[in-house]
């Protein structure tokens, strides 16, 4: 996962499907682009991967006239109480913590949490005892960075957390980590990229199971109900399956 840089917006204007679409219902959104393969910056600066699709999809859908931009991970529900956007979809996991600040639409897809090693690593579980005196690192501000910080750090590792995948990815290849824990289809991605001769996956992490939702401002329920709408729309009209099997052989709902 490079590094890729995200200090400067990238923003990819989606197509509105209806020429009757007004500005009042334009929707700006946020992503990460540093999370491949969910989001990330292509060559040319523009925006891709599966939460781009699925917003394409859904604003399609809504026959919404939308506009999407990367934005700092740390920075994301902030910009969205501070309305510097109106959704978030950048693979953010629904968690209690986060529906004290924010609301969340209907899942999008669900994924487990999992353990990156490097190919000569001895490390044969995830377990928190298996973690004792090992480096693990994860990406800050997520579920994952809360599982190695809450149950691998007082079992005795040391855990390190990045502002970006790129970052903690990088570190591993390099032998900085002894471990990284990360959502395991995004890991499944980098092995099949950057990882596939020097890294492997250890297993899933038992109980870490969560569901991506489009994070919402307070108070726009409005706009909440019109995304269940639009996701349960592409998922039933087969539009859904048909983005995720660009990026994975199996199903992810």
């Amino acid at each position: 996962m490079k590094p890729r840089s995200i200090a400067a917006l990238a923003v990819l204007a989606l197509l509105a499907t209806s020429p009757a679409a007004s500005a009042e219902e334009a929707i700006r959104i946020a992503t990460e682009g540093a999370y491949p393969p969910f989001n990330y910056l292509k060559a040319d600066g523009t925006l891709a991967g599966l939460d781009v699709d699925i917003a394409n999809a859904l604003c399609a859908e809504m026959k919404a006239t939308c506009t999407l931009s990367a934005q700092p991970w740390d920075g994301m529900i902030p910009g969205l109480i501070a309305d510097k956007f109106d959704a978030v979809i950048a693979s953010m996991s629904i968690t209690q913590e986060r529906k004290q600040q924010i609301d969340f639409t209907n899942k999008y897809y669900t994924t487990p949490l999992a353990v990156m090693v490097l190919n000569d690593s001895t490390l044969a579980a995830v377990s928190p005892e298996a973690m004792k005196g090992k480096v693990v690192g994860a990406q800050a501000s997520t579920t994952q960075a809360d599982y190695a910080t809450d149950s691998y750090g007082p079992a005795g590792a040391d855990v390190r957390l990045y502002p970006t995948q790129d970052e903690a990815a990088a570190d591993l290849q390099t032998g900085r980590l002894d471990a990284l824990i990360s959502d395991k289809f995004v890991l499944t991605d980098w092995l099949k990229g950057p990882g596939k001769d020097c890294c492997k996956l250890v297993g899933d992490v038992p109980g870490t199971e969560t569901e991506a939702g489009i994070g919402i401002r307070k108070g726009n329920g409005a706009l909440r109900e019109r995304f269940n709408v639009a996701i349960d729309a592409i998922v039933a009209n087969g539009t859904y399956g048909k983005i995720v099997a660009n990026y994975f052989p199996f199903d992810i709902y």
